[in-house]
């Protein structure tokens, strides 16, 4: 049996609200799709850029900027960007930088990939054929 925890506030007045100032926030697939398969420096680095950034994603910090405020080596900041471009959670171009929208999650089936998406429309179209088939 599986006992459910039940969600109260513990600070009601400490209730988080939208900034009025830039845009963050965190896509909870960063956690469960990508962060175990990135460096520490790089998780740390992303959430900085999901902190920092605009509501298209896009901040200008310098790498030197970076460090201080991270207590990195600009050499670690350097690699763990470099790692997030190669794992397509960021744009690079100096002096900007890009959080991208997560890839939409990839399904394996019959030795091709298939987006979920499309898995939705092809189930949809398998259901109205079906139907339409039954009508006959």
């Amino acid at each position: 049996m599986t006992s459910r925890i039940q969600k109260r506030l513990l600070l009601p007045n400490r209730v988080r609200r939208p900034p009025e100032e830039g845009f963050s926030w965190v896509d909870r697939r960063f956690l469960k799709d990508y962060a175990a398969r990135l460096s520490r420096d790089a998780i740390l680095l992303y959430f900085f850029f999901t902190a920092v950034s605009d509501q298209q994603g896009l901040s200008f910090y310098s790498d030197s900027t970076i460090a201080v405020r991270l207590r990195l080596p600009e050499k670690a900041v350097s690699d763990a960007r470099a790692e997030l471009v190669a794992h397509d959670l960021i744009a690079w171009q100096r002096p900007l930088t890009q959080v991208l929208a997560l890839p939409q999650p990839v399904l394996h089936r019959r030795g091709s990939l298939q987006s979920l998406g499309d898995l939705f429309r092809s189930t949809g179209n398998s259901a109205e054929k079906n139907s339409a088939g039954s009508e006959s």
